[in-house]
């Protein structure tokens, strides 16, 4: 049975505002380009152009072998996840499209799998191409078309390690392949690793692609639906029971936070970090069928290496773990992105165990949050390590960070994923008043990671999946440097657990310290270490 690889993608110029998408089809077995789809939509967002781009993708590769197994391959999780089965799909726009999609192939000869963007090169640059002529009034078209010639040839796939960035089993079976590509084995009982390039230069969420072309994460489109699954690697949980030691009401829930976070009042607005896409205006659309695409630059373009040899790094790697020179030595992967994770200060609400999210009333630093501040920023600075500092939105959060950040002499961007959940009703009560007064409500949170607060809260499962998505577009931006992340319980617990691969109920068992220190360093093959956990050794 044939296999293709198909590789999809989509924009919105404005989100919604005018958009479109591409889609490429090539064999997995060989690499070869088989077809190109590409097509300008009209007014649409984001998801919605993604979607349209996989349908294209999947009827392309129908025409071409309608018995044919296909591997899915998208930047946007979203759709990967909601086409996985492991998220709902709310929007009204995108529920014919994933249905249309499902049925063009059966579901068991279909499987979808996340991808950095500078992998999804190929079809980025076709759907901006439909885009661009649909601004000129024009049909994309494929004789036209640089997109195949701009892009390195996609190497032969095989089983891919599965996951997100700093997940610990995707960054095991990474490791596995870069052993395999290094002159090693595969283990016994597993299949050969897949054998393809690392990206070497990923691009920050935001940034400007050689066309000029502004993305930005694909999370859910102007609608404001979120997930409403848990996304697994990127889920918090909950802890049944008030905790007498923690310091806020979300974190005697165990893994919720109490002190979410949305786009607080005062300070500065977060930084220019660009959510929409380009895009054309009227119609453009067009499919090709193609040769082999063994034309691609020999440096392999940018973002990634031309041919399937793995990143130096990888193979670095995985010669130190293969043959450690004594005991456990430290495999050579370059400088890893580390992430030194710091929770707020005091509040006025802190001490009182009160739910202090982005819906409730934002509060500032109490005297004691701020001398907290002060000590970290003074700790901070005698290390002399923090090269950047990022914080979430709310005031405590970006005072605790104002606070260090001036004592580093440093700026502070804001990255609003890092905030918290917005816990509706319950915002400002303690967890006994919220027992007494909403008893049903709370017991169906304790339960699960898809029940909101009362009044419209947050859910877990939305929490999580922004998050994670966070810290994706972070990793991408800070790769290989030290950032200070001025967050909360949730966020830091969350990618704690997701680093050391632990089950949902390891949430459960972490206590975090208002103002305490943790630390992440997120390595070039996948893999994360987790440096430091609740260190308050500064505030004595």
């Amino acid at each position: 049975m044939r296999e293709f690889v198909v590789e999809a993608d989509g924009g919105s110029r404005g989100n919604p505002g005018p958009a479109g998408y591409g889609a490429v089809v090539s064999d997995a077995a060989t690499g070869e380009t088989l077809a190109e789809a590409a097509e300008y939509i009209g007014v649409a967002t984001n998801n919605v152009a993604e979607y349209r781009g996989l349908l294209a993708g999947l009827r392309a590769a129908r025409e071409l072998d309608p018995d044919a197994r296909v591997r899915v391959r998208m930047d946007s999780k979203l759709v990967v996840e909601q086409m996985s089965g492991r998220w709902k799909i709310k929007h009204p726009a995108m529920k014919p499209l994933a249905a249309q999609a499902a049925t063009v192939f059966p579901p068991d000869r279909v499987t979808y799998e996340w991808i950095p963007r500078e992998r999804n090169t190929h079809a980025d640059r076709l759907a901006n191409e439909a885009m661009d002529a649909g601004r000129r009034g024009e049909s994309w078209s494929p004789a036209e078309s640089r997109a195949d010639l701009d892009t390195p040839p996609t190497a032969p796939v095989a089983p891919a390690p599965e996951g997100t960035p700093g997940d610990a089993t995707a960054g095991a079976a990474r490791v596995r392949e870069a052993l395999a590509s290094a002159g090693g084995a595969a283990a016994p009982g597993e299949p050969e690793p897949e054998r393809r390039p690392a990206a070497e230069g990923t691009a920050a969420a935001g940034a400007a692609d050689p066309a000029g072309t502004v993305r930005g994460r694909s999370t859910e489109d102007a609608s404001g639906e979120e997930p409403d699954t848990e996304p697994g690697p990127g889920a918090d949980d909950t802890q049944p029971g008030p905790r007498a030691d923690d310091t806020e009401a979300a974190d005697v829930q165990g893994g919720r936070g109490a002190e979410g976070d949305s786009g607080g009042a005062g300070g500065p607005a977060p930084t220019g970090r660009a959510r929409g896409r380009r895009a054309g205006e009227p119609p453009a659309t067009g499919v090709r069928a193609a040769g082999a695409s063994g034309e691609g630059p020999a440096d392999g373009g940018p973002g990634r290496p031309a041919g399937p040899a793995p990143a130096d790094a990888d193979r670095r790697a995985a010669q130190a773990v293969a043959t450690p020179s004594s005991g456990w030595a430290p495999a050579d992967m370059g400088a890893p992105a580390t992430f030194v994770l710091l929770r707020h200060g005091e509040t006025p609400l802190t001490p009182q165990k009160r739910f202090s999210g982005s819906g409730g009333s934002d509060p500032s630093l109490s005297d004691i949050g701020r001398e907290q501040a002060g000590k970290v920023a003074a700790a901070l600075a005698r290390r002399g390590t923090v090269q950047a500092v990022v914080a979430s939105p709310l005031a405590r959060t970006r005072e605790t960070a104002r606070i260090v950040a001036a004592r580093l002499g440093l700026d502070v961007a804001v990255e609003d994923g890092l905030r918290e959940t917005d816990f509706g009703a319950w915002e400002g009560l303690t967890f006994g008043e919220v027992r007494e007064r909403y008893p049903e409500d709370l017991d169906a949170w304790l339960a699960s990671p898809d029940a909101e607060p009362t009044g419209g809260g947050e859910s877990f499962a939305a929490t999580a999946a922004r998050v994670a998505e966070a810290r994706d577009r972070l990793l991408a931006e800070y790769r290989g440097r030290t950032v200070l992340l001025v967050t909360h319980v949730t966020p830091v617990k969350m990618m704690i657990r997701l680093a050391l691969g632990a089950p949902p109920e390891a949430l459960f068992r972490m206590e975090l310290s208002a103002a305490s220190l943790s630390a992440v360093a997120y390595y070039a093959d996948g893999n994360a270490s987790v440096r430091l956990f609740n260190d308050t050794s500064h505030l004595r």
